[in-house]
């Protein structure tokens, strides 16, 4: 039977979703989709407990004879050529720390080595499900970004991160990047735009959703989105020349809050003489389900190694 099904599994801070992808179509499908919501403090016996079952539960829905494999999209730090967890410091998925995620999950799972486990960073196959199947399919040169918990890139050429060279910053990406009194990351996330508020009222929100509720009964957010927009233009437009960038696609869950920043935003790129297409992404979630999927697909994973080790 013809391999062509692959699981996509997306890594959050909190939760886990699982679907199988048809490598040929490149489509997620439906029916197949699992989720799970994590404790992301537990131990990693439970972490990887949590994580099989979702998987679990996508390939009961297919016909597991058709599996090629499954791809994650990990959050960094992580050795995406080796499957090892490097992530600490920070209030999540600290009891991975040094562990084999590629073998764990093949332990949990049972199937031996007929299941095939790779891994990419969750900014860069969000990218790279966008070039494949949304807004920068056929497009030659691209960058993806997510706005969200925190601040994701991938500068992506010919459907393949570009992590090195004189035209993007270290590791292919933007998030550690200074700005201002601190790192992008600081700046263009949802508790870069909450604690602005904060500091400018007194007063704290729960996240973007509840600020863009209130940007026609309170001037501080109106203020507040605008600088977002303007900053954001000013921050992008010379990697977008540099990179000789398309388009520029926008993710994340600041992303649905588009129509109070975007034309300030795309004003600043135009005054700093960034004509770039903007596109809002349609795929959402499923572009890094996607995107990790891909890693099944031959051609892709021959050119796409030699970044891993980057990113």
């Amino acid at each position: 039977m013809k391999k062509n099904i692959v699981i996509g599994a997306d890594i959050g801070g909190s939760h886990i979703t699982a679907a199988a992808i048809d490598l040929e179509t490149v489509k997620v499908l439906k029916e197949t989709i699992a989720g799970r919501d994590v404790d992301n403090q537990a131990s990693a016996a439970t972490i990887v407990s949590v994580w099989a079952d979702a998987l679990l539960e996508t390939i009961s829905k297919t016909s597991l004879n058709r599996v090629k494999g499954i791809g994650f999209a990990m959050p960094s730090p992580f050795d995406y050529v080796k499957g090892i967890s490097y992530i600490k410091g920070v209030a999540k998925y600290e009891s991975l720390y040094g562990i084999n995620i590629g073998e764990a999950i093949s332990g949990s799972l049972g199937f031996g080595d007929d299941i095939i486990i790779r891994f990419m960073n969750d900014a860069s196959s969000f990218a790279v499900g966008e070039a494949v199947a949304g807004k920068a399919k056929d497009i030659s040169r691209s960058l993806s970004i997510t706005l969200g918990t925190g601040f994701g890139s991938a500068f992506i050429a010919d459907k393949i991160p570009v992590v090195d060279g004189p035209f993007v910053p270290k590791l292919g990406c933007v998030f550690h990047l200074p700005y201002r009194d601190g790192i992008a990351d600081d700046y263009f996330s949802t508790r870069g735009l909450t604690g602005r508020y904060k500091k400018a009222t007194g007063k704290e929100v729960d996240g973007v959703k509840e600020l863009a509720q209130l940007y026609y009964s309170d001037n501080h957010v109106s203020e507040l989105f605008m600088d977002f927009g303007i900053n954001l233009g000013v921050f992008l437009a010379p990697w977008l020349k540099g990179f000789k960038a398309d388009i520029l696609v926008i993710g994340g869950n600041i992303s649905n809050a588009y129509n109070l920043f975007g034309t300030n935003f795309e004003n600043s790129l135009k005054e700093h003489d960034c004509n770039i297409e903007v596109a809002i992404s349609e795929l959402k979630e499923d572009a890094a389900l996607l995107g990790s999927a891909y890693l099944l697909d031959d051609n892709f994973w021959k050119s796409v190694q030699h970044a891993l080790p980057l990113m």
